[in-house]
């Protein structure tokens, strides 16, 4: 099977449906998470997931004393592993990632098991205060700037490593603010003395613009959810919006793979973790 062309299908079924992937998941607390290991799946795990929950695979099932009810379909989920290659010329071993995949089922899809890790799952109690924490933290360890201007624009600029943001009070809603905000905290981590992500030839409609806006989506979507706040009704959920990127994604079936996977370095380093 052509995994990446498989993951780039379920994210176009998803998005021709209306539905954006990288927002969805990140509504219910807690997202995605391993039921034997109660770690959290990566965030293109998320997208393809599409529901908060504890997973197994088929043998973690019966390794665990349960079932998998019958007529119930697996889901998908992939990872890297690492082979090693010798070159032909050279002879020289390297080790080259190498994507795979395996199918998982939602606790609720099996019988005789309980969930392990609803008490661990994160609440946040003030996500206002949680979000400017996320941003002012970052800011202050990497040195980005973050100015207000009573205008119609967000954009971050490389050469002054600066944000720059219309006030809160021209938003409709608080997540849309911190979901803008987190959008150009993300491009930020793409400057050459952190991420080195920006091409500075991009231009708008080019591929590595679009990708970079994908990863800058990503990551706010991520970041939104960190700091517990609802993302339903985001503005950019429209049918142009979804229109452009399944565009992207069915031009570069590796588009949706490369972009999640930097959105994710991304959010780890603006988190700190």
């Amino acid at each position: 099977m052509d995994i990446y062309a498989e993951i780039t299908a379920r994210i176009i079924t998803e998005m021709e449906k209306g539905i954006i992937p990288w927002e969805k998941p990140w509504i219910a607390r807690g997202g995605a998470i391993s039921h034997v290991t109660g770690k959290r799946y990566s965030l293109l795990n998320q997208m393809l997931l599409g529901r908060a929950g504890e997973y197994l695979t088929f043998k973690q099932v019966q390794q665990e004393g349960g079932r998998v009810r019958k007529g119930e379909k697996a889901s998908m989920v992939v990872f890297w592993k690492f082979i090693e290659q010798e070159d032909e010329e050279t002879h020289e071993k390297k080790q080259v990632p190498f994507l795979r995949y395996y199918s998982v089922f939602h606790l609720d899809q099996c019988e005789g098991l309980t969930a392990k890790y609803d008490k661990h799952l994160q609440q946040c109690a003030n996500p206002c205060q949680t979000a400017d924490r996320i941003i002012s933290d970052y800011c202050a360890r990497e040195g980005v700037s973050v100015t207000h201007e009573a205008g119609d624009r967000a954009f971050y600029r490389p050469a002054t490593d600066s944000i720059t943001l219309p006030h809160m009070a021209q938003f409709a809603a608080t997540a849309e603010y911190y979901s803008t905000a987190f959008h150009e905290l993300t491009h930020s981590t793409g400057h050459s003395k952190r991420l080195n992500r920006l091409d500075k030839t991009a231009f708008f409609g080019s591929e590595a613009y679009s990708k970079e806006e994908l990863i800058a989506e990503i990551g706010a979507s991520a970041l939104v959810n960190a700091a517990g706040l609802e993302t339903a009704h985001s503005l950019r959920n429209s049918a142009a919006y979804i229109q452009n990127w399944l565009k992207a994604l069915r031009d570069d079936k590796r588009f949706i793979v490369s972009a999640s996977g930097k959105a994710e370095k991304a959010v780890n380093l603006i988190l700190g973790s």
